[in-house]
């Protein structure tokens, strides 16, 4: 076994409804809860890493470790480069190994997005990855992407088509109302669906069967996970993330792959927090750690059933 690309991965998800979960890794534990979760339903998954995540825990290693994973599982793994700011480390990730990078020019302005773009594209795809990117900006804060409400700025159709067009792009990540961080709406939850079907519908109709669509931002903020942080000393109030119901309808439309970087993060937090309020005088890591990833199988589960839909996506 070896790591695959999404290519069809997403074939088969823009077929059949449902989307890829790109859960977001930063150490073995993640990595393992993840993996294993996806084994259980018999489901592909994306890793990915962003460039916090290679800085903290060194691109080897990761590389190691989802090896490790992709030869214990048997499942569908892709390696993917979260929101890569240059050409450089999209060029590192992939010397590395990594199957998939996505460039993230969307603070260039449009001109600019699309050469750094084309040029990350001809690099990849001589060397067999495949390239995401992104056009809109997605409001919030996560890792080192930060963008303020006001310079948030949703997908314009027809800019899309151009964009696909010149960059030769294998899916294109949108803003159509996500946002990045545990606090992504102080209101009701609004996702633009109208502006997602005519962005499907002009790349169909400009020749781009089947194009494979991404969510960034998609974290749903497991509320249970948000009360057991705060039960046991946390302070996480209002977090607010994406309703379950919406992601599925994206699912079941022209998305493929869902981003999830909050939820794990949560998942984790509120394992070793629990842990360490009913154990407090317990000190040995493989507890509280094992906790957590355990804490994250089981989400990641959930989210395969009964968000994003891949159960099976194997066979």
């Amino acid at each position: 076994m070896a790591l695959v690309t999404t290519k069809k991965m997403f074939e088969k998800a823009y077929q059949g409804g449902y989307a890829i979960g790109a859960f977001n890794i930063n150490n073995m534990e993640i990595v393992q809860g993840v993996v294993e979760a996806a084994k259980e339903q018999n489901s592909a998954v994306i890793l990915q890493v962003s460039k916090s995540a290679l800085k903290y825990a060194h691109p080897k290693y990761l590389k190691a470790m989802v090896d490790a994973a992709v030869e214990e599982t048997g499942i569908d793994i892709a390696l993917h480069l979260d929101h890569g700011a240059d050409f450089e480390i999209c060029k590192d990730c992939i010397d590395y190994g990594f199957t998939s990078v996505m460039f993230d020019g969307s603070h260039y302005d449009y001109e600019e997005n699309v050469a750094k773009t084309k040029e990350v594209v001809d690099y990849a795809h001589a060397r067999g990855v495949v390239v995401e990117a992104e056009l809109g900006k997605l409001a919030g804060v996560e890792d080192e992407v930060s963008v303020d409400a006001e310079n948030a700025t949703y997908t314009d159709p027809d800019q899309a088509v151009d964009f696909v067009t010149r960059t030769g792009v294998d899916s294109l990540a949108i803003a159509i109302g996500t946002s990045h961080g545990a606090y992504k709406f102080k209101g009701e939850a609004k996702l633009d669906f109208a502006r997602l079907e005519t962005i499907t519908k002009k790349l169909e109709d400009a020749g781009f069967h089947n194009f494979p669509i991404v969510l960034h931002g998609a974290s749903s903020v497991d509320q249970n996970c948000v009360a057991i942080c705060n039960q046991y000393g946390g302070q996480i109030d209002g977090a607010k993330g994406i309703p379950a119901e919406m992601l599925r309808k994206a699912a079941a439309m022209a998305v493929c792959k869902i981003n999830m970087d909050t939820d794990l993060r949560l998942a984790m937090t509120a394992a070793i927090r629990k842990s360490f309020g009913e154990n407090p005088a317990a000190f040995d890591p493989r507890g509280y750690m094992g906790d957590a990833r355990a804490f994250i199988k089981e989400l990641v589960e959930d989210k395969i059933k009964n968000v994003i839909g891949s159960v099976n996506s194997m066979e």
